[in-house]
C-alpha cells in the first residue's frame, strides 16, 4: 500500500484529499495543527477504510512545525509516495491594512513551507525513481491581488519549474489553482461569502477527484473545473493593467467582509 501524506488535512480541500486516499486504499500521514481533529480524523479514516492513518501535528508557520514534517518525508524506512501541500490561510483586509506579521506568516506557510515540503519530498521520491507531489495553490495565482495571490502565484511557477527540472525522474508535480470551493477557508479568515454567485462555488470532493485524475495524466498545473477554466483563458487575454482594476474591484465585491 502506498503512502500519502497531507498538509492541512482535517479541513476542506485536505479533508477531502485525506477521503479520496483512504477510499482508494492509500495510507495516509495526516498533518495539521489540531492534534484532536487529527486524531478523531485518523480514527475515522481507519475504520471506516481499514487504512493505517498516522497523524503529526505540527504548524507550518513555524521552523518547528516544517522541520518535522520534512523529517518525515526524508524517512526512508516508511517512504511518503504522495504529498499534498495544502496548508494556507487568507488574511482579511488589503494591503497595509494587514499587518506585517500577519503577511510574513502567510509568506512563510504558502511559500517557504511549500519549497522545505516539496524539496525534502522530492529527494526521497527521486531517489526511489517514483512518487508525487501535488501543491495547491489558487486561480488568484492568475491575478493581481496582494499577498494571498503572489504567493499562490510563486507555488505555480515553482511547482512548474521544478517538475521542468524533474522530469524523467518518476517524480510528477502539479500545482492545483481551485476557484471558491465549500470549506471553512473563508469563515477562518472573517470574510464573507453571502455575496458569492452560487455558480462560482466548487464541491471540494468532486475537486480532488479531478485533481487526482490530472496528476494520473502528467499535468503541472490542474485548474480542475470547466467554469474556472473559460475564467482563466479570459483573464489570460485581458490586458494587466485592465485586469487589476477588475482585479480590485472583484476583490471588493466577492472578498472580505
Amino acid at each position: 500500500m502506498t503512502t500519502a501524506l497531507i498538509t492541512g488535512s482535517t479541513a476542506g480541500i485536505g479533508a477531502a484529499f485525506a477521503r479520496r486516499l483512504a477510499a482508494q486504499g492509500h495510507n495516509l500521514v495526516l498533518v495539521a495543527r489540531d492534534t484532536k481533529r487529527l486524531a478523531e480524523q485518523a480514527t475515522e479514516l481507519h475504520d471506516r477504510h481499514g487504512i493505517e492513518a498516522e497523524v503529526l501535528p505540527a504548524d507550518l508557520s513555524t521552523d518547528e512545525g516544517i522541520a518535522a514534517v520534512e523529517a518525515r518525508l526524508g524517512d526512508r524506512t516508511h517512504p511518503v509516495d504522495l504529498l499534498v501541500n495544502n496548508a494556507g490561510f487568507g488574511n482579511k483586509g488589503r494591503y497595509l491594512d494587514v499587518s506585517m506579521a500577519d503577511e510574513l506568516t502567510m509568506v512563510k506557510v504558502h511559500v517557504e513551507a511549500v519549497l522545505r515540503l516539496t524539496s525534502a519530498a522530492g529527494e526521497s521520491m527521486r531517489s526511489r525513481g517514483r512518487g508525487g507531489v501535488i501543491n495547491v495553490a489558487s486561480v488568484a495565482a492568475f491575478l493581481p491581488r496582494g499577498t494571498y495571490g503572489a504567493s499562490k502565484a510563486w507555488v505555480v511557477q515553482f511547482t512548474q519549474g521544478a517538475a521542468r527540472d524533474l522530469a524523467g525522474s518518476g517524480v510528477r508535480l502539479m500545482a492545483l489553482c481551485p476557484g471558491f470551493v465549500r470549506t471553512e477557508f473563508h469563515e477562518r479568515a472573517g470574510m464573507g461569502t453571502d455575496n458569492i454567485p452560487g455558480w462560482l462555488w466548487l464541491d471540494a470532493d468532486k475537486l480532488v477527484a479531478s485533481a487526482l485524475a490530472d496528476l494520473a495524466r502528467g499535468k503541472t498545473v490542474s485548474i480542475p473545473d470547466p467554469r474556472y477554466k473559460a475564467l482563466m483563458s479570459v483573464v489570460k487575454l485581458t490586458p494587466r493593467g485592465l485586469l487589476g482594476g477588475v482585479s480590485s474591484r472583484t476583490g471588493r465585491k466577492y472578498g472580505p467582509q
